[in-house]
């Protein structure tokens, strides 16, 4: 094998796509051929910038690339104390029970996935950057595009350094296959604290660049956006003083607000709402029908006993009884995240939002779904001239934009900075979003509290493990809730997949422990 070959599937193809033959990726939808160029189309430069967001839509967990599917929902909601593999015990005990149960190995084919589909996306964001530089539009339009594409890279290396650690830092485009090879920026990992610098001077690009919410399309990153990542990016590094200035200047902008209703924030009547801050683009965004492949299909609830019914999809995540016993009593946000089967032995069923009803347990396989997931199969409100319209139930992995940033993390981020730095008033911030959630206030908030809210206000939106090793706690929690099987020191992070150390000539090293 030649070291071009190794390299094109150490990346997956995400460099040697952009190297003079156009982009072959199918979540990149835009070819380049020809003498085709940003200087003699200047539509290219967005169309390439649309690409690297249409990338964030990869799912194949099995295959070339998971950015927000089945994987990614595998390695931070499941293999947490938030939730079970669901399904049955027989059901994809490989490789998502070895996650979940922190069995994996190197050979885990999602944590390959994830790597690939990540750095797939990187390539899409080093591509379009390139041909920014030298587009014939308006300065001021280049400098917000470069500032997207920058904010959607830096998220990408936030995913891969929580995930795998110090990992291959890929800026730029090779010129050929011989830099490629010759470059070792290529094939070995950086360390951690040289990626999250680059994700912080790509993420102050985009605060510098971006314009605001009210400025902005909808499902392109803004300012908000970029100073929102940035501070979780600083959160994450105990940088407190950043986090409290960067989240004081969201909740200061006047752009964001806490949605009513918390139930309503992920209907999809109330995509892109006053809370949102930043989310996967799905349905008929970019004049295309788009979504995540298996993202709502892998959660949707499971024909189980008896049967009789159509089923939603294949069960996974299901929300744990630990989850469920963090709430307080009467918190409104139990029951808008987690579906609960009837089983009274009375056959009541559980009507969901839209009237939808599930039958009881008997039907049903698992006792908890995730309601964050659902999306209705009854009708949709973004139909054809903005009509609701009827979806066919046997159409069942439909298109469900994810929230992945939104203003009450920015509350709670801002209430955490608080208590470490002494500035602010951490207790108003938190008891915005209790408030919200129908408790009451609370005085004198600790960390603690902070971390108690932070686990139920974003229950299964994919951030709690990465937040138990950010707080030094993760194997404690672990280990309570009965994964036994985590190490500490180890479990903290993914596997480097195998498959990308024996290309790379073991070049890649691998975690401690694997």
């Amino acid at each position: 094998m030649g070291k071009a070959q190794v390299l094109r599937l150490v990346l997956f193809g995400s460099l040697f796509s952009v190297l003079g033959n156009g982009c072959s990726d199918d979540f990149l939808d835009v070819q380049v051929q020809g003498g085709v160029t940003t200087q003699s189309d200047p539509a290219l430069a967005q169309k390439l910038v649309t690409g690297v967001y249409n990338s964030l839509l990869q799912g194949d967990s099995w295959g070339n690339g998971d950015v927000h599917g089945f994987a990614f929902i595998s390695v931070t909601d499941i293999i947490s104390d938030d939730a079970d593999k669901g399904s049955n015990p027989n059901d994809q005990a490989v490789p998502v029970g070895d996650i979940d149960n922190f069995t994996l190995t190197p050979a885990n084919k999602f944590c390959e996935s994830l790597w690939s589909g990540h750095y797939n996306s990187i390539g899409a964001a080093n591509q379009a950057l390139s041909a920014l530089a030298t587009a014939a539009i308006d300065p001021a339009d280049r400098d917000q595009l470069k500032g997207e594409v920058r904010f959607l890279r830096g998220y990408m290396y936030f995913n891969l350094v929580r995930m795998y650690g110090g990992v291959p830092l890929v800026l730029r485009v090779p010129s050929d296959a011989n830099d490629a090879n010759s470059d070792p920026v290529f094939q070995t990992r950086a360390t951690v604290e040289t990626v999250y610098d680059s994700i912080i001077y790509d993420l102050q690009y985009a605060v510098a660049h971006l314009p605001l919410k009210s400025q902005s399309g909808t499902g392109h990153a803004t300012k908000g956006a970029a100073q929102t990542l940035l501070a979780k990016v600083f959160m994450y590094r105990g940088v407190w003083d950043e986090v409290f200035a960067l989240t004081d200047a969201v909740i200061t902008s006047g752009q964001y607000s806490l949605l009513s209703d918390y139930a309503n924030i992920w209907r999809q009547a109330f995509d892109n709402n006053i809370e949102s801050i930043f989310e996967i683009e799905t349905g008929t965004f970019n004049n295309a029908n788009l979504g995540v492949p298996l993202y709502t299909l892998s959660q949707g609830p499971r024909v189980g006993g008896s049967g009789g019914w159509n089923d939603l999809g294949w069960g996974f995540n299901t929300p744990s009884t630990d989850l469920i016993n963090a709430y307080e009593p009467n918190d409104l946000r139990k029951d808008a995240t987690v579906i609960t089967i009837d089983n009274s032995g009375l056959h009541t069923g559980t009507i969901l939002w839209d009237g939808f009803r599930l039958p009881s347990k008997d039907s049903v396989e698992n006792y908890y779904y995730n309601y964050k997931a659902y999306t209705s199969t009854l009708w949709d409100p973004r139909g054809e001239n903005n009509q609701e319209e009827y979806i066919n139930p046997a159409d069942k992995d439909r298109p469900k934009n994810i929230r992945i940033l939104r203003y009450a993390e920015v509350l709670l981020m801002n209430a955490e900075a608080a208590i470490q730095t002494g500035m602010g008033d951490a207790d108003e911030k938190l008891n915005m979003v209790r408030n919200r959630a129908g408790l009451g206030s609370i005085g004198g908030a600790t960390i603690s509290d902070v971390w108690n809210e932070r686990r139920v206000e974003l229950a299964m939106e994919h951030d709690r493990f990465w937040d138990l090793v950010r707080q030094g706690r993760v194997a404690q929690v672990m280990l309570a809730v009965g994964k036994t099987n985590f190490v500490e020191g180890k479990h903290e992070l993914l596997p480097i997949p195998n498959s990308q150390i024996l290309l790379s000539a073991n070049k890649l090293t691998q975690n401690p422990g694997y």
